[in-house]
């Protein structure tokens, strides 16, 4: 048959002849956009254009899944907060659970929308699934909390969570994207509803939010991810390398075993989430604050009493936090399976696994060469306990460590050891040796 006989493209044809110009529009009024979204599930929405600034460092991902990529349309979900203000995790889960799928399929029910008014859309998975292949790198194709923020949907809070002006941290976040260009887009909020109670500083049992403004992500990441990711994979090492069946109980409870289990058959669960319980912001939750603060602190109290295994990094600040702030809470020592699987990995992770207390009296420039299958220099400054990296070779180091980037990655993934290291000059060292120790101590494994 000849393609022009066919009957799907005659018809294609003959509907792009009679369609009104109107609907040839490129540019869309984003009130009538918003109110799509709000039809179709979403508790609100905003709008970015894909040239701002402040998402540039996505658009390399969202460009190559989506590459008439215009607008970026960002989507609130509101979660039940009396599901999150319990201690019970099987009821904060599961409203999680809940808010992830249906934020989904509003999402996924948007896009149809756009598409059936000829416009093309593209919606980002909220939550999970993610690039996994990129594991230990970035594996998220948007950024949605800077996508919320840009578009006027909330600020960051002290907990490092958006927060919403109506609905404070219940939320969940989506984001679409579209061939279509609007005629107006959104502005970040004017102010931050976080009024600075710092509840989440008391509450969080690992010590990541700090009360000066610091968060420390990898403790955060250690204990609520426990079943997932790396926390996962550390699992895994404990079932291979156990010896027999009672090894592993040694190792891993029942209860610990069947979480796993839960994990694998029911879904992703977290394991805190207390920042988020108690935090008073948005219009939602303020009243309950304000007027009662005797029983808001007995709330908060009851988080921080509820006796529970909290998953720690050995010799990490969150394991002298916990052992400090909350004596009769039980600590168990796990890896965070985060391991750099190159040396510029390596050194771009090392702000984020920076612990910072460990680093209590260390002043010093660190210069580090790689050689081998991957070149590539660094500078890491600490410096009152505080990190720099720079790329390259900066300012005079007081300790230069050269190695085969092969062979490092290896010993960070203790599949190599230092001593046959140093002896083989696979690894090279020049300075004291007590620097290293230092210098270890302050992102421990």
């Amino acid at each position: 048959m000849n393609l022009d006989d066919h009957p799907t493209v005659q018809w294609y044809r003959q509907r792009e002849t009679t369609r009104p110009d109107s609907d040839r529009s490129t540019r869309l009024d984003p009130q009538l956009l918003r109110r799509l979204c709000i039809e179709a599930g979403a508790d609100d929405a905003g709008f970015v254009e894909t040239k701002r600034f402040a998402i540039a460092d996505q658009m390399t991902d969202l460009m190559a899944v989506f590459p008439t990529n215009r607008s970026l349309i960002c989507t609130v979900h509101r979660l039940n907060h009396e599901n999150l203000r319990t201690i019970a995790h099987s009821v904060t889960n599961l409203e999680f659970q809940q808010a992830w799928k249906n934020a989904n399929q509003t999402a996924r029910t948007i896009a149809f929308r756009l598409q059936e008014l000829g416009i093309r859309a593209l919606n980002v998975p909220v939550g999970f699934p993610m690039e996994i292949d990129r594991w230990p790198d970035r594996m998220w194709l948007s950024c949605d909390k800077i996508n919320a923020i840009e578009a006027g949907l909330g600020r960051m809070g002290w907990n490092r969570l958006v927060l919403h002006p109506r609905f404070g941290a219940n939320i969940v976040l989506g984001t679409i994207l579209t061939d279509v260009e609007l005629t107006s887009y959104d502005t970040p909020l004017e102010f931050n509803p976080c009024v600075e109670c710092k509840l989440c500083v008391s509450v969080c049992p690992v010590g990541a939010v700090g009360a000066d403004g610091y968060f420390d992500f990898v403790s955060c990441y250690t204990h609520n991810y426990r079943e997932r990711l790396g926390g996962f994979a550390d699992w895994v090492g404990k079932i291979v390398s156990s010896h027999s069946l009672k090894d592993y109980r040694t190792r891993v409870t029942d209860s610990e075993t069947v979480s796993m289990w839960q994990n694998l058959s029911i879904g992703g669960q977290t394991r805190c989430d207390r920042c988020m319980a108690v935090c008073p912001a948005g219009q939602a939750q303020i009243g309950g604050f304000l007027e009662d603060r005797k029983g808001f602190a007995g709330f908060v109290k009851k988080m921080q009493d509820k006796e529970e295994t909290v998953y720690v990094v050995p010799g990490s600040d969150a394991e002298a936090h916990v052992k400090s702030r909350f004596p009769h809470k039980k600590v168990k020592r796990v890896s965070n399976g985060l391991r750099p699987n190159s040396a510029a990995m390596f050194l771009k992770s090392l702000p984020i696994a920076f612990q910072r207390h460990q680093a209590e009296g260390l002043n010093a420039t660190f210069h580090f060469t790689f050689t081998g299958e991957e070149k590539c220099k660094g500078t890491v400054i600490i410096r009152d306990k505080i990190i720099t990296v720079q790329d390259d070779l900066v300012g005079a180091a007081d300790l230069h460590i050269t190695a085969d980037s092969r062979t490092w990655t290896s010993f960070l993934a203790k599949e190599a050891g230092l001593p046959w290291a140093l002896i083989s000059r696979r690894i090279r060292i020049k300075g004291s040796p007590k620097l290293m120790k230092a210098f270890a101590r302050c992102f421990p494994a």
